[in-house]
């Protein structure tokens, strides 16, 4: 058995710089590495109808939107396949299957389900319109996140580590399926940023998490425009209200993404006062270096970064029906490697009747003797 990967994300939105750093960059260089022996990232259309099957059309318009980001980041269909969830059937059939093995009490105390339902807004026990009740299907998404994993026999989950608790319930599930019916499925492992600050980036708010709902994102396709206003009005230190004064680098969002963005290199191209972010913080916090210097810097960094990704997505945009075949072929394929993995679940299962020979024999002969 290989090495394999699986990532994904859900079609709520474009995907933004939390995306980048937290996952996207990553996956380009898993992907570019050869490391692995496959990979597969999906857009996870059912876990996102878990909290948005009121809004279908939501979930529809952005499966082309996270696609042309997948693509405009360097995600190459020839060596990764791309693939929408609801398009792998088998999926769901797994997930009912494993549906068996976990109880309401475990799914209670996953802390992700619990931190998602409360950003969410739902409840347990509502009973009136101004409360929102817990959709079953939200509820169990950690079981239908297990079958996405187990279906490719994933060996590596790169995520955040808000995550964790998702993947040790996967792994938990498969524990339970390979004791109880044989040893089919395979154990992941997490995959966490290298790089602290990229775990959760904040939003431009100085919230603890960028977010589409919050407000606060610089998504992979804002023009240079509109990506420099939303810097301009970036969180800084709301102590250094003079150029001179003293300044705080922690919890201060420039320099958080600065950390997560800049190289010593883009000092020579943008910045020749410095060599390095470690000087930067050490004038900024001895005082005499104002906010919109530091905003100025961060700007020129992002449209490098984002420019080849602006490129890319641009021409994806002109034929965006070779961008829905992109990801039918890759759900064709990943249709099939599920397929394989559940009929391996079935005959452990003992549920292959029709193809079973020797309990068709076994039953026949038991009938001719009565």
């Amino acid at each position: 058995m290989g090495r394999i990967i699986l990532t994904g994300d859900r079609p709520t939105g474009r995907l933004h710089l939390g995306h980048y750093v937290g996952s996207l960059r990553n996956r380009v260089l898993l992907q570019d590495e050869g490391n692995y022996d496959r990979m597969f990232v999906f857009i996870a259309d059912v876990q996102a109808l878990t909290d948005n099957a009121d809004n279908p059309e939501k979930v529809r318009q952005n499966i082309i939107e996270v696609a042309l980001d997948y693509l405009s980041c360097g995600l190459d269909p020839s060596k990764v396949t791309l693939f929408i969830q609801s398009q792998v059937p088998e999926l769901h059939e797994m997930t009912q299957f494993f549906s068996n093995l976990v109880t309401v009490q475990r799914l209670q105390r996953n802390p992700t389900v619990k931190a998602e339902m409360a950003m969410r807004g739902f409840h347990e026990g509502a009973e009136n319109d101004n409360q929102r009740g817990i959709p079953v299907g939200f509820f169990t998404y950690p079981i239908s996140q297990a079958a996405d994993i187990c279906a490719f026999k994933s060996t590596t989950v790169p995520v955040g580590d808000d995550q964790e608790p998702m993947i040790e319930q996967c792994r938990e599930i498969v524990r339970s399926f390979n004791a109880t019916y044989g040893p089919v499925l395979v154990e992941p492992e997490i995959l966490l940023p290298s790089n602290l600050v990229c775990r959760r980036l904040p939003g431009t708010d100085g919230k603890a998490k960028m977010s589409k709902s919050l407000g606060n994102c610089i998504y992979l396709s804002d023009d240079p425009k509109e990506m420099e206003r939303k810097v301009k009005s970036m969180f800084t230190d709301p102590g250094h209200l003079r150029v001179e004064d003293p300044g705080k680098v922690e919890g201060n969002t420039v320099f958080t993404y600065l950390d997560a963005f800049c190289e010593d290199a883009d000092f020579a191209a943008w910045w020749p006062d410095y060599t390095c972010l470690d000087e930067v913080k050490d004038h900024y916090r001895r005082g005499g270096l104002g906010d919109m210097k530091c905003k100025k810097f961060l700007i020129n960094v992002l449209n490098d970064r984002l420019a080849p990704i602006r490129a890319r997505r641009h021409a994806y945009e002109q034929d965006i029906p070779a961008v829905y075949d992109i990801l039918k072929k890759g759900s064709e394929a990943a249709r099939a490697v599920a397929a394989a993995t559940l009929h391996e679940m079935k005959d452990a299962m003992k549920i292959n009747y029709f193809d079973d020979a020797a309990l068709i024999a076994e039953q026949a002969a038991k009938y001719r003797s009565l």
